[in-house]
């Protein structure tokens, strides 16, 4: 997308946009009020409320996580198990290709939609990856997607996720 784009007789800036919603996060979690933050930017404070809502991920319920390709997916398998995660499917770049090769297109086709299936039955959906995969994901599921970006796509070879920034993220959505 474009960094300006017209609606109507109105010209608008993407990027101003976002430092504008990103500074209105920054005020909200250093401990401002939603009016003080309204204020400070110059806009109303049921806007600040609406971004709010929005961006709000509802905690508790099931969960599964899924990603590739990863470096350290042994340790990031142990800790979904630790935290109680319902689903995990973590893979390396080669254990990723050796799954696609083993399958014909329809059968690959086939077993994509029945993990997309099987992944609406889930509250949240924990997807790491790229950023075309997170994109895609999003599209099917909704937002009950959390997205976690290794890169863009297309990534090539396997990347490190810190075990820790998974936790914290697990445990966020789980609401423990």
């Amino acid at each position: 997308m474009s960094d300006f784009f017209r609606v109507g007789d109105k010209l608008l800036n993407r990027v101003k946009l976002d430092r504008i919603v990103d500074r209105i996060f920054q005020l909200r979690v250093s401990g401002l009020s939603q009016q003080e933050v309204a204020q400070r930017v110059g806009c109303d404070r049921s806007f600040v409320s609406r971004l709010e809502s929005l961006a709000e991920v509802r905690k508790g319920g099931s969960l599964a996580v899924i990603g590739f390709p990863l470096a350290n997916t042994q340790a990031l398998l142990e800790l979904c198990q630790e935290l109680g995660v319902e689903y995990t499917l973590l893979m390396n770049d080669v254990e990723r290709w050796e799954m696609i090769e083993s399958h014909d297109g329809k059968s690959l086709l086939n077993w994509l939609m029945q993990l997309m299936l099987e992944m609406s039955e889930y509250d949240h959906v924990i997807m790491i990856g790229s950023d075309m995969r997170i994109r895609l994901a999003e599209a099917i599921l909704g937002d009950k997607v959390l997205g976690v970006l290794l890169g863009a796509s297309p990534i090539e070879g396997d990347c490190y996720l810190s075990p820790q920034q998974l936790r914290k993220l697990i445990i966020s959505v789980k609401g423990e």
